[in-house]
């Protein structure tokens, strides 16, 4: 009520002294009593309030859930039921049409990023070959690394190279991994139970072939019917699928019978646990290798006759990957629709793809429009609803593994495939091809249909590395490890 410069407000000053009047009077300790005794009367207020509210309002919920009719609980049941139902028939046409789960892509590419996930890292193998490029390869990002399920045999078929060219055709690296391989699942704990087993455990460790194979013979001196040693004999030895073949008989009646003793002493302790593991082990890849001797020989359905039996046995191993060893037995014998129905067991979106899956099903939806597929046609007239099928599961399977189609159209040159692979890599691109070719040149047009139509993937997916359409985006590590599997 003035400038600030001349006397003070008269106002200004009797409300100044009434506020201080009533400060001191505040702090009397009279008053400061009654303000505690006003908060506490407040505060017990509230705690009584609380409860009386929280049992108002479930009175009301009982009131009211009592008071709904059966119709309200049918429409609920209804209305959820018809959205479920929409929310599954949406998530099977985004499935036929794309190949993979909408939920899991957008709870991959969406949800993940937000909640601050990543995608873990597989397990790096347990180690790289000895030279000067050791630096690097610790510094290479992880990759997993597979068991090719259709490796070939060493002494039959990769020595009988390696004496006609001169050429190593396996790795360091990629024998390295084997070794690791056999040790994991030809090994236990209970070896120094049985003098045959301490000698194979060993056998394993050893880097000289012929080492390996004088190991064996000194466990068969000891034990007759040491299932391993026929087994290493079989790989090493043998240097023809005929030999191969007697020696994996004789593993095969010895490992039976190690394989019904543990069988009935396994639940005796964890030591005899792990030895029907072993057991298990052996006893699966045996047969394994004995349906490939027949595939190799000629006597394909006796080798559809032991995939199938072994899969039927053993439905917990598929991780062995024994379908995609039917997969191609089943083609050599064009039994088409059982290639089919492989398919709809294993080409899953909860399980992991390859080059097998990928590709089989591109083939045969190639196979019903391929041999009337002409370029020139489909440009004029368009693309028929079949057609479209073929050229989206190609797409589909390039990529996948974008390796592959310059080996089934031969413009580069096969190797023999190692004996293991980099899923999605170049490696498992060989693998594939070396025994799949035929099957592509056996149905007409399928490769013309491919020539067509792969490159159209990358059109669809301008950067193919950086980000997927219906796989992850694809592996940075890739070529270093393929470096590693592949020979030079």
């Amino acid at each position: 009520c003035g400038s600030g410069r001349g006397p003070p407000c008269p106002r200004a000053a009797s409300a100044f002294r009434r506020w201080e009047q009533l400060r001191r009077r505040a702090a009397t300790p009279w008053a400061r009593g009654l303000l505690a005794v006003a908060a506490g009367l407040g505060l017990l207020y509230a705690v009584l309030r609380v409860p009386v509210r929280l049992r108002d309002g479930l009175a009301a919920v009982t009131v009211f859930l009592s008071t709904l009719t059966p119709k309200f609980y049918f429409a609920l049941t209804v209305t959820s039921s018809f959205i479920s139902g929409l929310i599954f028939v949406f998530e099977w046409w985004h499935f036929r049409k794309y190949g993979t789960s909408f939920i899991e892509q957008v709870s991959v590419s969406h949800l993940r990023p937000l909640i601050g996930g990543a995608e873990n890292s597989s397990p790096a193998p347990a180690a790289f070959s000895a030279g000067e490029n050791e630096t690097s390869r610790q510094n290479m990002p992880e990759c997993k690394v597979w068991r090719n399920p259709l490796n070939l045999f060493r002494g039959a078929e990769y020595s009988r190279y390696l004496w006609v060219t001169g050429k190593e055709p396996l790795t360091y690296y990629d024998m390295n991994l084997s070794a690791q391989d056999h040790q994991t699942f030809f090994t236990c704990d209970t070896d120094a139970l049985r003098p045959s087993d301490t000698v194979m455990q060993k056998a394993w460790r050893e880097r000289n072939p012929q080492a390996r194979i004088k190991a064996a013979y000194q466990a068969l001196e000891l034990n007759n019917d040491c299932a391993t040693a026929y087994v290493l004999l079989a790989e090493e030895e043998a240097t023809t699928i005929v030999d191969a073949e007697k020696y994996f008989k004789q593993a095969l009646k010895a490992g039976e019978m190690i394989y019904r003793k543990s069988q009935n002493c396994h639940s005796q302790s964890p030591q005899h646990e792990a030895q029907l593991r072993r057991d298990t082990n052996v006893l699966v890849y045996v047969k394994r290798r004995l349906a490939m001797c027949a595939r190799k020989l000629g006597r394909i359905r006796e080798a559809v006759k032991i995939m199938r039996d072994l899969m039927k046995e053993f439905p917990l191993l598929s991780m062995l990957n024994i379908h995609e060893n039917l997969l191609e037995a089943l083609l050599e014998l064009q039994a088409y629709a059982d290639v089919q129905a492989v398919l709809a067991k294993y080409d899953d979106i909860s399980l992991p793809k390859s080059a097998a899956i990928c590709y089989t099903a591109a083939l045969l939806k190639a196979r019903a429009v391929s041999e009337r597929f002409s370029p020139e046609t489909a440009s004029k007239r368009g693309l028929s609803t079949a057609e479209i099928n073929a050229v989206e599961a190609i797409h589909r399977a390039v990529e996948f593994n974008p390796h592959v189609p310059k080996y089934l159209l031969e413009m580069k040159s096969l190797v023999l495939p190692p004996e293991h692979i980099l899923k999605r890599g170049d490696s498992e691109a060989v693998a594939y091809a070396f025994f799949h070719l035929q099957h592509w040149k056996r149905i007409e047009g399928a490769l013309n249909l491919l020539h067509c139509t792969w490159e159209g993937t990358f059109r669809m997916i301008p950067y193919p590395l950086e980000k997927g359409h219906l796989f992850y985006p694809y592996p940075s590590c890739t070529e270093t490890a393929d470096r590693e599997l592949l020979p030079s």
